[in-house]
């Protein structure tokens, strides 16, 4: 199956949601020139990094942003990888991915597993607690955020299951930019799966953040990469390539996981 991906990489505006949608309609509207098949936001693009007010700015159940990128992908077709927002639940606030096909279907819902304690998310986010598994077409993917990319036996643990895709959503920091190129390399070239990762771009109080979305193939080799400003970044996939990596060096076949723990 070939699909074209758009990744909408930008400078998401700290705490101000109507201005954070506002620039996203835009920049996905401008996307479709490119006519592609997915497109990709980063983590939290409707509030940044404004922890401390998500009582006041987080989406309570996430409606507004369901209703918001289910009439987008309905109207164009398309189907969306919605980054992620803050969404408000009765148990607490979660950093929430939706993943919206071309009907506007509900395809999946991933809240981040692990949370970056650098950066306080622990003291006003609720952790996760299902992996991110969804399908696109008979395709198998996972959505994940972040800090998520640190953790490789929780890549391994979709892979293993089948996924052929992994989308990567986040907010990563300047500061650390070569480890972001690396661990999204290692993450395609041990998975042996394609991985597409949307940065976003811009600063807030606090951080500078590096940019540089990619779209890597299954041989850890980058189709295409955005540098540190705001960017669509576009590139084509095509997963009989995982299949035919996976035959070459079978290691899912080779694994010995009873020795692992």
């Amino acid at each position: 199956m070939e699909l074209k991906i758009s990744c909408i990489q930008f400078d998401i505006v700290f705490g101000d949601p109507n201005e954070n949608y506002n620039i996203v309609a835009e920049k996905m509207t401008l996307a479709l020139s490119d006519n592609p098949d997915v497109i990709v936001l980063p983590e939290l693009w409707s509030t940044g990094y404004d922890l401390t007010r998500l009582d006041e700015i987080s989406d309570k159940n996430g409606e507004r942003a369901l209703t918001f990128l289910t009439n987008f992908a309905k109207e164009n077709k398309i189907i969306l990888i919605g980054g992620s927002i803050a969404k408000q639940t009765s148990e607490g606030v979660y950093n929430t991915m939706l993943i919206i096909g071309r009907d506007g279907n509900l395809l999946g819902e991933y809240s981040k597993l692990h949370l970056f304690k650098l950066m306080d998310e622990h003291h006003h986010l609720q952790p996760g607690v299902k992996d991110g598994l969804f399908e696109i077409g008979n395709t198998l993917c996972a959505g994940l955020i972040c800090y998520d990319i640190r953790f490789p036996e929780w890549v391994r643990k979709h892979t293993s299951q089948g996924a052929q895709i992994v989308f990567v959503v986040a907010e990563w920091p300047l500061p650390r930019l070569a480890h972001w190129r690396t661990l999204l390399i290692s993450r395609a070239i041990e998975n042996q799966c394609y991985v597409i990762a949307c940065n976003r771009s811009g600063s807030d109080p606090r951080n500078v953040f590096a940019g540089h979305s990619m779209i890597i193939d299954p041989w850890g080799e980058i189709i295409s990469e955005a540098n540190e400003t705001e960017f669509i970044l576009t590139g084509t996939i095509d997963t009989e390539k995982v299949t035919s990596v996976r035959k070459q060096i079978p290691i899912f076949e080779d694994r010995r996981p009873e020795f692992y723990c």
